[in-house]
């Protein structure tokens, strides 16, 4: 099972969701469409394990926001982190959840990324609110965007030591945006 979620994250990651065709994940996976549909379900269901999957390991969020941690410190690592992941592997540039996100509306792949993304926010958000709750929904947003840019930024080729650039220089506006500048 593992293997086969790292096989369809590795295709999902360097092309996207509507760009693998059922073909190219059974071929890769090594298994005929009917033992697809028996093991996962869908194409669908199986995207959406793969990026749940994906979520928590690429940037561990249990890991960073701890209770007790200076805000402003664990989000400033969580942005490192994120430029750093996100341009690691040349076939897995930017991130997975952020990137299936922009796809269109109804779609399903989109939907599930929405849905992760969305948690992935709350928990910020609650972690924020812990010592800042009247800004914990600004600092979220605005975490969300510049991991968005960051994301889309690294899928354009943009460099990790450029991305962490423009990490380090987002600190400074979180630190704005909680009354420490």
């Amino acid at each position: 099972m593992e293997t086969a979620l790292d096989t369809g994250q590795r295709l999902f990651h360097a092309s996207s969701y509507e760009a693998v065709g059922l073909a190219a994940l059974t071929d890769a996976l090594g298994v005929k469409p009917p033992s697809f549909y028996k093991a996962f379900g869908s194409k669908s269901e199986f995207f959406e394990q793969v990026i749940e999957r994906y979520a928590q390991a690429a940037l561990a969020l249990d890991e960073i926001l701890l209770p007790g941690r200076a805000p402003v410190d664990a989000l400033a690592e969580l942005l490192e982190s994120a430029a750093r992941t996100y341009a690691r592997d040349p076939q897995r540039r930017g991130c997975l959840v952020l990137e299936a996100a922009r796809g269109p509306d109804g779609d399903d792949s989109a939907t599930h990324a929405r849905r992760v993304a969305n948690q992935r926010r709350d928990r910020i958000r609650e972690f924020v609110a812990r010592t800042h709750p009247e800004r914990a929904s600004a600092v979220t947003d605005f975490m969300a965007s510049t991991m968005s840019g960051l994301s889309a930024s690294a899928r354009e080729g943009m460099d990790e030591s450029r991305l962490l650039d423009v990490a380090r220089t987002a600190v400074a506006g979180l630190k704005a945006q909680l009354g420490m500048d």
